[in-house]
């Protein structure tokens, strides 16, 4: 017989509002993840906090949950922080109070993405509730503090401690808002790289007045920056976008107004298609940079410095995306487009451990003023999983 359940509260609607009214805007926990555990360990989860510091960055509080001891692992990935809510002034709606209004959730996570973990937590009990907690697989709830901040505290880290002491994922899902102009119409098969290079670009000093003694950086990076951004940096691949160079942040601090300054900065950031690595990417785009400071003459020099938040990753069409597509299809009546566009996830880290997507609510207001979720999406979105679960572990 399965383990009578209080299926209650976990309740989609009123956990989404619960986890909404936590303030954890990365990297505060603030509580969200202590709910977590308080709903999940009566369902038969075993709860971990694994919490990481790493010198100059945050501490963050992550939790790990699972049920089940053995057989097929079937995780469910997401993030309980969110992003500052901005000038609070713009809210129609209190950031946190998690209002119901004309059959939306509003607050900041109702769609990025507190919904989704509540969802999962609903869809996991009502699959227990039928199945019993043995019921020969595993389900584990994989939740960083740290997917809106630097991301080093968080997935890569956990996924590592699960790695080394021998757990391994089956399949993962992750519960990104990936809908795009209604609930179902999109899933997450792979994402673009993102590297951000910061430039320093040096010319030399001196008077307005007198332009043969000097070097003007600015003039310089202008040069610079249209040699990066004048041609498309490719026009594709099979599965993705063009890689794209937005520049961000151009620097120079000079408040004289006969003075040419002698350093200019300035900061890009691209997002990148399977057709590089961040690696080779750096390499052409310092080409392009070298050619055309050479164009320039005189003695100015140019260094770049880059991070790489995560390289692109694809996760070719199979058991999973068949899965998660049929699922949405029957709940739904939707058949959904297989996508590799928008921006990075946490998706990035766990695709070197197992099948990878991403599926969740509409993201059109996601870090947006009144963020929000339809009621009916997010309840929804809890069938949807549950029918995953149902599938992943048919008997």
């Amino acid at each position: 017989m399965p383990d009578a359940l209080n299926t209650n509260a976990t309740d989609v609607i009123e956990l989404t509002r619960a986890l909404v009214r936590c303030e954890s805007v990365t990297p505060r926990e603030a509580g969200a993840l202590d709910l977590l555990e308080g709903t999940l360990a009566p369902l038969g989860f075993r709860c971990e906090r694994m919490d990481f510091t790493q010198a100059g960055t945050d501490d963050v509080a992550n939790l790990y949950a699972r049920v089940g001891n053995g057989g097929r692992h079937f995780c469910f990935a997401g993030h309980s922080d969110v992003v500052p809510v901005g000038d609070l002034s713009s809210w129609t709606i209190g950031p946190f109070s998690a209002e119901l209004s004309g059959g939306y959730l509003f607050g900041r996570g109702a769609a990025d993405m507190k919904g989704a973990i509540a969802a999962f937590t609903d869809a996991a009990t009502r699959f227990l509730a039928k199945r019993g907690r043995d019921f020969g697989g595993s389900i584990s709830l994989l939740i960083t503090g740290d997917e809106e901040g630097p991301a080093v505290n968080g997935t890569v880290k956990m996924l590592k401690r699960l790695a080394d002491r021998g757990e391994t994922i089956d399949a993962c899902v992750v519960g990104e808002p990936t809908s795009s102009k209604r609930f179902g119409d999109m899933i997450k098969i792979g994402r673009r790289g993102s590297m951000t290079v910061d430039m320093v670009v040096r010319g030399v000093q001196g008077h307005v007045a007198y332009p043969e003694r000097l070097d003007n950086a600015i003039h310089r990076l202008s040069a610079l920056i249209e040699a990066l951004v004048r041609e498309p940096i490719d026009q594709g691949s099979t599965h993705f976008q063009p890689t794209s160079l937005q520049f961000t942040t151009v620097d120079v601090g000079n408040k004289a107004t006969n003075i040419a300054p002698g350093v200019a900065t300035a900061r890009f950031n691209t997002r990148f298609n399977d057709l590089w690595t961040s690696k080779t990417l750096l390499a052409h785009l310092t080409g392009r940079l070298e050619r055309a400071n050479a164009a320039l003459g005189g003695n100015g020099l140019f260094e770049l410095k880059a991070e790489v938040s995560g390289e692109s990753f694809y996760t070719p069409p199979g058991p999973l995306s068949d899965l998660v597509a049929g699922a949405i299809r029957d709940v739904t009546g939707i058949e959904t487009e297989l996508s590799t566009t928008g921006g990075t996830s946490d998706a990035r880290f766990i695709r070197a451990y197992c099948p990878v997507l991403e599926f969740g609510l509409v993201g059109e207001s996601m870090h947006k003023v009144d963020e929000k979720s339809a009621v009916a999406d997010l309840k929804t979105l809890a069938d949807v999983y549950e029918t995953v679960l149902d599938r992943f572990f048919a008997a």
